[in-house]
């Protein structure tokens, strides 16, 4: 989120990839330009800290140059269930490792209270009838881009056991639920944003209190950047059977109470 978001991955992303042996580094970039979209330069920038897959969500296309960069780019994801004969680029990627293995990185969007688009449950359906955990991929993750706690949990519960991990974007705020389902997928509604917490979801608290009080637009939504954090999950795979063995919460900066994994 913005620039504080930026410095956060810039900051902590090589230490962290090291200190724990991190073999795919998968970051939510749709709010890295001003907290509006991305570019190719910040794409760039992310690969370079050592980001292997760019997620997004709703807010891909608000940077009108990503238009023509993402078809150059196909480890930058938009959602799987856009229109896919008339969206530019990939919804999901196939990144291989070293040692030739293979991990299946999908990009999807919610419905509830969310723009309208495909299913994501017939779209994740359509993917899986390609992809199979321990036959031609050692591991899936989702990135569940949306709103609505319910409609993520029952994403991961009905595809629990064919998919490794779903991990929840777009609210930009850390839950507490992070745990692995029956079926051995590993599950966090949202991993919370990168950026400045001193905020309202990674905005300057001024700019919101304004419009909730006053039920005036006020200026422009502004990244908060005085403070950075940075969120996420850390999600630990079998390679043969694509089955989550774990995951923990990953909360390291500014603001919010740290935590580091352990497994």
């Amino acid at each position: 989120m913005g620039r504080s978001g930026r410095e956060a991955l810039e900051k902590y992303l090589p230490r962290l990839k090291k200190d724990l042996n991190v073999d795919v580094a998968i970051i939510n970039g749709e709010n890295a330009a001003h907290g509006r979209g991305i570019t190719e330069k910040f794409c760039k920038d992310f690969y370079e800290y050592g980001a292997d897959i760019i997620t997004t969500g709703d807010h891909i296309w608000d940077q009108r140059e990503i238009l023509k960069y993402i078809t150059r780019d196909p480890k930058l994801l938009r959602p799987a269930n856009f229109p896919e004969q008339t969206t530019p680029g990939n919804g999901y990627y196939l990144h291989e490792l070293a040692g030739g293995r293979k991990i299946l990185v999908v990009n999807m969007l919610c419905r509830v209270f969310m723009p309208p688009q495909d299913d994501p449950f017939a779209c994740m359906e359509e993917i899986l009838s390609e992809y199979r955990l321990g036959l031609n991929c050692n591991a899936i993750f989702v990135d569940l881009h949306g709103e609505a706690s319910s409609e993520k949990m029952a994403f991961g519960q009905h595809f629990s056991g064919r998919i490794s991990a779903v991990i929840g974007t777009h609210t930009h705020i850390p839950t507490a639920d992070a745990h692995i389902m029956n079926g051995r997928t590993a599950y966090m509604t949202d991993a919370g944003m990168s950026g400045d917490f001193d905020s309202v979801i990674g905005t300057r608290k001024e700019t919101s209190i304004h419009r909730f009080i006053k039920k005036t637009p006020g200026e422009h939504f502004i990244p908060a950047n005085e403070n950075m954090m940075l969120c996420g999950a850390l999600v630990v795979t079998n390679d043969n059977t694509g089955k989550a063995l774990g995951i923990e919460p990953l909360r390291i900066g500014d603001i919010l109470s740290e935590t580091m994994p352990t497994i």
